[in-house]
């Protein structure tokens, strides 16, 4: 396939592509336990050499020239260092190495998020060719269509690829290397799902590639050059490996193709490209028979969304579940594998609390990721109506801490994810505020 020409060093077999089927981003649903136990041993007072140390760091580091290779170096070496002090202290005496890995995380987090005005598109040059690739992708999402790139007529799939794109607009709404890079493999988890749904042998590379940078070209996100560097220089070294690794350099080589697009590229004769690259010129500069470019985009998109609104609510489910059940003519035997359904207060015992808690935030879970996995917005069925949060099924729930601290995000961005089954909704960066509490004191 002639796209691949010059991508050997991602061109990988049709077996490693099928283990992106369960690539999950890293990101889990123990994010919530692990963050609170590093923000709990940060607070200890034995931690608190740890804390001076860390923001010691940043003061230093934040007086300094930018300079991207030697920011990159600095900031790895401390995270190794710290890594290496975490392991040897006896907070985190016997300890499991995904209990460490936590830790390490939650120190990249606070300390990217707190350096990211000084480091991210902090350099000439990365500006340079963020507005180069902007700009390329621009005129080239005028005109381009699937064929262009060989992708096979089976694959071409415009709501996945929807869904793909606005995984990877994700990108420039959080500040920390692992949630930027979450929302790159959230994106290729949908084309990688997508591929797989649309046929029955494994897909290739050759087949996922094309794809990816159809997809990155129509999202065209913006400082897409700076957001990738910034995962390459910031991003901890010990954690980018594996099929994460394998997937971000896909997309570094989907950067690499659309910077140096041409005709041949695009299965083109050269008078053709430079005919569409000039009426594309027109498009973008709004004279394209008086009609106005971001309008007819927008509508475009909002037909694609509509598409996507077609899929029944939550509500819609449960209506039709419970509908379902009452015809039953054995309706108990459905709840025989939840005990606590029929009891009553005097039944319980202190016993049962570490039970129902651990059933309730699994069922919340469930819900949330169902509502997520629809497309739809979580409404829960009753409010507590005192400003103290929402209810899930009946009991009030306070509000999260992502509603109540700043949580990492770029201020004024949003949290859909898959984030989402593959980002942290719950407890996204409250040691951006919970540690300076620590370090003042």
């Amino acid at each position: 396939m002639g796209i691949l020409v010059g991508f050997g060093h991602v061109a990988h077999n049709q077996s490693q592509i099928k283990l992106m089927e369960n690539t999950e981003p890293p990101v889990s649903s123990t994010t919530t336990r692990t963050w609170h136990d590093f923000l709990e041993r940060m607070r200890q007072p034995s931690a608190t050499e740890f804390v001076k140390t860390i923001k010691n760091f940043i003061t230093t580091f934040s007086k300094t020239i930018p300079n991207p290779e030697k920011d990159s170096e600095s900031i790895q070496e401390f995270f190794a260092t710290m890594d290496a002090a975490f392991r040897a202290h006896p907070l985190w005496a016997g300890r499991t190495e995904d209990e460490l890995e936590n830790t390490s995380e939650g120190l990249e987090k606070y300390i990217m998020t707190k350096l990211f005005p000084r480091v991210f598109a902090s350099h000439p040059e990365d500006i340079k060719i963020d507005k180069d690739l902007f700009n390329k992708s621009l005129l080239i999402q005028q005109f381009i269509e699937p064929h262009h790139l060989d992708i096979q007529q089976k694959y071409q799939n415009e709501t996945s690829w929807l869904i793909a794109k606005k995984e990877l607009q994700k990108i420039n709404s959080y500040k920390a290397p692992r949630d930027k890079l979450s929302c790159i493999l959230s994106c290729c988890k949908v084309i990688s799902t997508s591929l797989f749904n649309a046929s029955e042998n494994p897909p290739g590379a050759d087949d996922f590639l094309p794809v990816l940078i159809y997809v990155t070209i129509k999202a065209n996100v913006a400082q897409l050059h700076s957001n990738l560097v910034y995962i390459q220089r910031f991003r901890n070294r010990l954690r980018l490996g594996g099929e994460t690794e394998y997937l971000f350099t896909n997309m570094l080589s989907v950067e690499s193709f659309i910077l140096n697009i041409d005709a041949k590229a695009l299965s083109m004769d050269e008078s053709e490209f430079e005919n569409n690259m000039e009426s594309a010129r027109v498009i973008v500069s709004g004279e394209y028979n008086g009609e106005n470019v971001e309008t007819r985009r927008v509508e475009s998109e909002n037909d694609m969304e509509a598409k996507l609104k077609e899929v029944p609510s939550v509500s819609d489910l449960e209506n039709k579940g419970g509908t379902m059940i009452v015809m039953e003519e054995k309706v108990s035997e459905k709840f025989w594998n939840f005990p606590f359904l029929y009891s009553k207060v005097d039944d319980l015992s202190v016993g049962d609390v570490d039970e129902l808690l651990n059933g309730y935030k699994q069922l919340v879970f469930k819900y949330v990721c169902l509502a997520k996995g629809l497309g739809v917005p979580v409404r829960p069925p009753l409010e507590t109506g005192d400003g103290g949060g929402e209810a899930v099924g009946g009991v009030p729930v306070a509000a999260t801490e992502s509603e109540q601290v700043e949580d990492g995000r770029v201020e004024g961005g949003g949290h859909d994810g898959v984030r989402d089954s593959t980002t942290e909704t719950l407890v996204a960066g409250e040691v951006v505020s919970q540690l300076d509490v620590n370090v003042e004191k």
